[in-house]
């Protein structure tokens, strides 16, 4: 398949040496020395305490049925978990990895989970996704049916939007709405993104902060935006329910290349049909 979801850099530090045809490589749990499970509690106890504020009900729920809070997560006994309540499983890779292999695992439910943790200097910025990021951002809510099914269903669409020269519009997609997605509960804005609940700055940022804007959901909208992959986003989208993003999904194949043919929104930027997302912040 051609063309990445992400720009691959030279350099990156994990081990692809290793790593299968698919990309996925053993984990190796008994690997991790003790500094590595003592970076992941870190970590996990300083976003754990914003939880409460500033997390969806649905990632506090799942977060609370995985056994995460010690160290680092053993892939086996989390997807045993996983594969009772949603049918997934976490597979190791040495980190970014190709587009085609990422579909492929999302369209067979194995969620891809970089191997290595940051170094301690890194706790409040890392270039690339870790573990921390793939694990305590993205498995939470794979424990919920709908989301669960959003995801298998965005990798089932890769092979056409590569085909069709639109993986920049599905790359979008991603970013805003499972990096980066907000809801609506109960009237308050939560955040759900694994890129913004692994962050603590990014965590305050989405939820709190005055300065960016917080458009209501729409596929068309989404699909347009650019991005800012190392500065806090300018701009989130908010969805009501799961339900909605997956419902979303049903009408994408026809907007891929609508998408791709459509002149891209700047990140921070507005558009004429933008819709405040109506919900109170803080």
């Amino acid at each position: 398949m051609d063309g990445k979801l992400w720009d691959l850099p030279a350099g990156l530090r994990g081990d692809y040496a290793a790593a299968r045809p698919d990309f996925t490589l053993p984990q190796r749990w008994a690997d991790y020395a003790d500094a590595d499970h003592g970076t992941w509690r870190r970590l996990y106890h300083r976003q754990a305490a914003l939880l409460p504020r500033h997390a969806a009900s649905a990632f506090r729920d799942g977060l609370a049925q995985l056994d995460f809070a010690g160290g680092i997560p053993d892939f086996a006994l989390a997807s045993s978990r996983l594969r009772a309540l949603t049918g997934w499983t976490l597979v190791a890779v040495p980190g970014l990895i190709p587009d085609g292999a990422f579909f492929g695992h999302l369209a067979e439910r194995h969620f891809p989970v970089t191997r290595w943790i940051r170094r301690p200097e890194e706790l409040d910025y890392i270039v690339e996704p870790d573990i921390f990021h793939d694990a305590f951002g993205h498995v939470p809510l794979l424990t919920q049916p709908d989301f669960a099914d959003v995801l298998e269903a965005y990798g089932r669409l890769g092979e056409q939007a590569a085909r069709i020269g639109a993986l920049k519009p599905l790359a979008r997609l991603y970013w805003h709405m499972v990096e980066f997605g907000l809801i609506r509960e109960q009237g308050m804005i939560r955040a759900y993104g694994a890129g913004i609940l692994s962050s603590s700055a990014e965590t305050v940022h989405a939820t709190e902060s005055r300065t960016p804007r917080r458009l209501r959901f729409d596929v068309r909208r989404v699909l347009r935006s650019d991005y800012f992959i190392d500065d806090l986003q300018p701009t989130y989208f908010v969805i009501e329910s799961y339900a909605e993003l997956f419902g979303a999904m049903r009408d994408l194949p026809a907007l891929l290349a609508e998408a791709r043919d459509a002149e891209p929104i700047p990140p921070g930027a507005g558009d004429p049909m933008d819709g405040p997302a109506g919900p109170s912040i803080g």
